[in-house]
């Protein structure tokens, strides 16, 4: 009878658990929407929210000049090293006058972006983070995020905005 009894104040104890987690899950979901890892975004000139958050891992073994084709684009040098796939991949369903592109890690960090009408890499836009602004043309974007040393994966959040700064 007293191993019952234990058994089954175990199951409320572990059921009382559950619910506290799932209760606190959904609070923590309804507070603030979680930014999307290492996905693709369509955004047309109204998108919301802006600015708008995708995270990843920038670095790869692939040096960022051999995928950006050149050494250097009129946005800034193609260094560091990154994955051979793209991070994310934009689509903008409409054209805009203008739109910027910032990435924000803990350490340096490089960018490349393919994507209608050419390749633009960018290292150090505000500091040692990387970004590219300017007039974007409907259509499809590949994004690359990079690092420094090759092999070496550094945390990073990509704003996608119409904020002008």
């Amino acid at each position: 009878m007293r191993k019952k009894t234990l058994n089954r104040g175990m199951r409320i104890s572990f059921m009382m658990v559950i619910l506290f987690m799932t209760s606190a899950i959904n609070t923590t979901s309804d507070a603030e929407e979680m930014p999307t890892i290492f996905g693709d975004v369509t955004i047309d000139r109204q998108f919301s929210p802006d600015p708008m958050i995708v995270r990843g891992m920038s670095g790869g073994l692939v040096s960022g000049n051999q995928v950006a084709g050149r050494g250097e684009t009129a946005t800034g040098p193609c260094n560091g090293f990154v994955d051979e796939t793209p991070d994310h991949t934009l689509v903008l369903t409409s054209k805009f006058d203008y739109l910027r592109l910032q990435v924000q890690s803990p350490e340096d960090t490089t960018m490349i972006v393919k994507g209608p009408g050419g390749t633009w890499c960018n290292d150090d836009f505000d500091g040692k983070n990387s970004g590219i602004i300017g007039e974007w043309l409907p259509g499809s974007y590949q994004i690359w995020v990079g690092s420094y040393n090759q092999g070496k994966y550094l945390p990073y959040t990509l704003q996608i905005t119409t904020e002008i700064k």
